[in-house]
């Protein structure tokens, strides 16, 4: 029989550093693709979550008033131009590019919304109600509705955590000087659409729009959908 030769390993101490070295090399260049990328995603929603001077609702009497109106691109006054948005009235009268607001706790909050672009339909036809107002109703052009048809929505507003969801109507395709880019003024075609909720305690709550209406974002829920100022904001509650 011829004996068992046992060969001893001996590593090559060359190639073992060339495989580390390159290993080495590997996870640092991955390394610095994670900072950068979680550079770029922190400067994203840092964009995303700016938030706009919060504007004081106007007081008539009793009751509190807060006038908005949504443009179906808000045009050059904008970085963002072709974006959808809603703006706010201040007390001076003067239409701002913000989505938060403050009104007082435990009041009368009267909305008046002017209401500049088409229709886009809603996914969820519960949305299509009127609820959290009082009486569970709205009034568009002077008209008592509780509920439009789900297919003549072009957005909505609605506060999640105090079970406000209000549709507003899309102005009809057939009407004539339709505003295709802000700033839109009354004199063109518009829906007004008018509610009235009653605050309870305070709290800063999120409003938002439901309605896919970002036009060029995927499944319509991109860009102006995600960005405070643009299709939602904070209503503070004070």
């Amino acid at each position: 029989m011829n004996p068992i030769r046992r060969v001893a390993w001996v590593p090559r101490v060359g190639a073992k550093g060339g495989v580390l070295s390159s290993l080495t090399g590997r996870l640092m260049a991955i390394g610095a693709a994670v900072i950068v990328v979680a550079a770029l995603i922190g400067f994203y929603v840092a964009d995303l979550v700016r938030s706009p001077t919060p504007v004081e609702a106007s007081r008539k009497g009793g009751v509190y008033h807060v006038y908005l109106k949504t443009e179906a691109a808000i045009g050059p006054q904008d970085a963002n131009p072709s974006w959808v948005s809603y703006l706010i009235k201040n007390p001076q009268g003067e239409w701002v590019h913000s989505t938060n607001f403050k009104v007082p706790a435990h009041a009368l909050v009267h909305f008046t919304v002017y209401q500049f672009d088409g229709d886009s339909g809603l996914r969820n036809p519960f949305l299509s109600q009127v609820h959290g107002t009082v009486g569970n109703r709205m009034l568009v052009d002077g008209r008592p509705l509780k509920s439009i048809p789900p297919e003549e929505a072009s957005h909505t507003f609605a506060v999640a955590q105090l079970g406000l969801i209000v549709p507003l109507r899309g102005v009809p395709e057939d009407e004539d000087d339709q505003c295709e880019e802000g700033p839109c003024n009354l004199s063109q075609a518009h829906e007004t659409i008018e509610f009235t909720i009653r605050t309870g305690k305070p709290g800063r709550y999120r409003w938002q729009c439901f309605v896919p209406c970002a036009a060029g974002f995927l499944a319509g829920f991109g860009g102006p959908m995600q960005t405070i100022g643009y299709m939602d904001g904070f209503l503070q509650v004070t």
